[in-house]
């Protein structure tokens, strides 16, 4: 098997029997692993047996990390890198400093494993392998607002807390009213939930139903939306963005096929 000098290892988003053997043996064998939080890291580390040293790694001390794990690298040894659960960099620390070890030429590679999306999208019917993930939504109501605008026409995913669900869906309902949604909870666990139906049902359910463990979300696109809307919607994303008539005209007559005096005419306002 290929040695390399740094592995970013995925650990189970809940079912501790969800980690490949490869991710069991790289734990073991390198010499020390970067871990967001010792404690939760342990328990995985102490159910496989595996007394490989860890290494606080997380969102506060990831600059300051950096440049202990390139010494470390540099003196031979070998660092697996993983997050509370599921899979590092995909909303979890780590892009700093994969990014850094590139640059210098370290030897990195990640093993495939648990991932809350991909385990959460396999178990829901969608009508095309199309869909935008967003990681976190934005802390203010105005910007979800926007994001839930800007993605009328798209399939989008997005995690949530269970202090924030509600409120959540509440906005997206101020946006879009009759949105078709999909949540999973507590995936891989022994209360796991798959719940599809329309947001104000969903938003019924949790305020009769104390919302618990982590979240994971599709909103279905609006399928009914006409042409002249979808353009209106992209007409606006880009006007907001400074673009002129001319610009808009150009760019979505390019991208999207549409006639050209039509989308600069509703530029204007006409």
């Amino acid at each position: 098997m290929k040695e390399y000098d740094f592995y970013i290892v995925p650990t189970p988003i809940g079912n501790l029997g969800d980690i490949t053997l490869r991710a069991i043996e790289v734990l073991k064998s390198v010499d020390l692993i970067a871990c967001e939080d010792s404690r939760v890291t342990q328990k995985l580390l102490n159910h496989y047996d595996i007394r490989t040293k860890c290494l606080s790694y997380h969102k506060y001390n990831e600059k300051e990390r950096v440049q202990q794990i390139v010494k470390l690298l540099e003196a031979g040894q070998k660092i697996a890198l993983v997050s509370d659960a599921g899979t590092p960099l995909i909303c979890d620390p780590g892009s700093i400093v994969v990014k850094e070890l590139r640059q210098r030429g370290f030897r990195v590679t990640s093993l495939p494993g648990a991932n809350a999306v991909v385990t959460f999208l396999s178990q829901i019917s969608r009508s095309d392998e199309q869909f935008s993930f967003v990681g976190f939504l934005p802390k203010t109501e105005n910007k979800i607002q926007k994001l839930v605008k800007d993605y009328d026409d798209k399939d989008f995913v997005f995690y949530e807390s269970p202090n924030r669900i509600i409120q959540t869906l509440k906005i997206i309902k101020s946006v879009r009213p009759e949105a078709k949604i999909s949540i999973g909870r507590e995936l891989t666990k022994m209360f796991e939930e798959i719940l599809t139906d329309n947001v104000d049902n969903l938003i019924k359910h949790f305020e009769q139903n104390i919302p618990r463990g982590e979240f994971v979300v599709i909103v279905f696109r609006q399928d009914n939306l006409s042409n002249t809307t979808q353009i209106c919607n992209k007409v606006k994303i880009l006007q907001d963005k400074g673009f002129s008539p001319k610009d808009i005209s150009l760019i979505l007559s390019e991208l999207y096929g549409y006639n050209k005096n039509e989308v600069y005419k509703m530029s204007i306002g006409k």
